[in-house]
């Protein structure tokens, strides 16, 4: 194997580590809106609201509208293609609202899991042929860094060799295409709760995941000062009979990372995989405060559903209720700012949709 290789350029480099360690600086992580048209169409219905371009158009509105204050806990958003090029009623694009409040804009660049042949049912993540002119894009159009999921199942016989190679290595190519475009790729290798399976498997699938993932990423020479990690906290599948509590899951958590993640790496943004959002707030604040293992990196957020689902019940598809939805997404964001800190009290934020259960089976946009 070579060792003859190049890293970006000093200025690409500055630019991407710049832009990284902006996302996950102290107390701040990132409003996930990236739904698809079918998955907004989906949260639009629990509200009885219909799945039309001007509803949608509407909601993130509201969501890029809200007071200022928004960005002393929300550090990006990340945007589907749609959302990306949409106004505001007044004509200014949503990325200017969204950039003219310090927050930096973001884009979910993959198109969606699609059959690994020969698995037992495994998936992989299809849009890499395209990828760097849309990359190219969508730096000029203002986004700064990408997303890109790729999934993972837990079952008697998964994930299998295959899918965590295949999953590692298109992970990888995705990042070394973004960051060739100036991008910065958060690399999201998610390992889904469905499943009767325990913490500690939980816990040994997901460091094998993230070995695999560091090592396609090494292999691709991808910059890891200038990416972020989006990985599942290490919880216990949904049909476990045995719970397990927040100190326990920060434990596990904590530990698969400290054996699996360079140092080099800024930050983690989590996602919430179906957690209520005070689940997603409790277990964030006991990982930031769990001290089994040495934390190098940030540990953040990156929440869709576990910062919106009080908004949209907020909200009920009615502007006399925007005001009001607006300030259930500045509070959910105020409690995981200081959960990124290890600072929140539990239970102390209450919102029209805190403890609601958010769990997705086999969850795909």
């Amino acid at each position: 194997m070579t060792t003859h290789f190049s890293y970006p350029d000093a200025n690409l480099r500055h630019e991407l580590k710049r832009i990284a360690d902006a996302i996950v600086a102290p107390g701040k992580g990132i409003l996930a809106a990236d739904e698809s048209v079918a998955t907004m169409g989906k949260r639009l219905a629990d509200i009885n609201v219909e799945n039309t371009d001007e509803n949608r158009r509407k909601y993130r509105q509201l969501l890029f509208t809200t007071d200022k204050c928004l960005a002393e806990n929300v550090s990006g958003v990340i945007l589907f293609h749609e959302t990306l090029y949409q106004n505001h009623d007044d004509g200014t694009p949503f990325v200017k609202l969204i950039r003219d409040k310090g927050i930096i804009p973001g884009i979910k660049v993959d198109k969606g899991v699609v059959p690994l042949m020969g698995s037992e049912s495994e998936t992989t993540t299809q849009g890499l042929d395209d990828l760097s002119q849309r990359c190219a894009q969508y730096k000029k159009d203002g986004c700064d860094f990408a997303k890109w999921r790729c999934v993972l199942k837990i079952t008697e016989n998964t994930p299998s060799y295959q899918a965590m190679l295949e999953n590692a290595n298109v992970l990888a190519r995705y990042a070394s295409i973004c960051q060739m475009n100036g991008l910065v790729p958060i690399v999201e290798p998610e390992v889904l709760p469905d499943g009767t399976h325990d913490l500690e498997r939980a816990q040994k699938v997901t460091e094998k995941v993230l070995a695999f993932v560091y090592k396609a990423l090494s292999d691709h020479h991808v910059y890891l000062e200038g990416t972020l990690l989006k990985p599942n906290m290490v919880t216990a599948g949904q049909s476990c009979p045995t719970k397990f509590n927040a100190a326990e899951v920060a434990k596990a958590t904590v530990q698969a990372l400290s054996r699996t993640m360079p140092a080099a790496v800024p930050g983690v943004t989590f996602l919430s995989g179906g957690q209520s959002e005070e689940e997603a707030t409790v277990h964030l604040d006991a990982i930031n405060r769990c001290k089994a293992a040495k934390k190098p990196w940030a540990l953040t957020f990156s929440y869709g559903r576990a910062l919106q689902a009080s908004v949209l019940r907020a909200w009920q598809g009615k502007d006399e209720n925007i005001k009001q939805a607006q300030d259930e997404l500045i509070k959910r964001a105020k409690a995981n700012g200081a959960a990124a800190q290890g600072m929140y009290e539990w239970g102390s934020c209450k919102g029209f949709a805190a403890d609601a259960g958010l769990f997705i089976k086999d969850h795909a946009y």
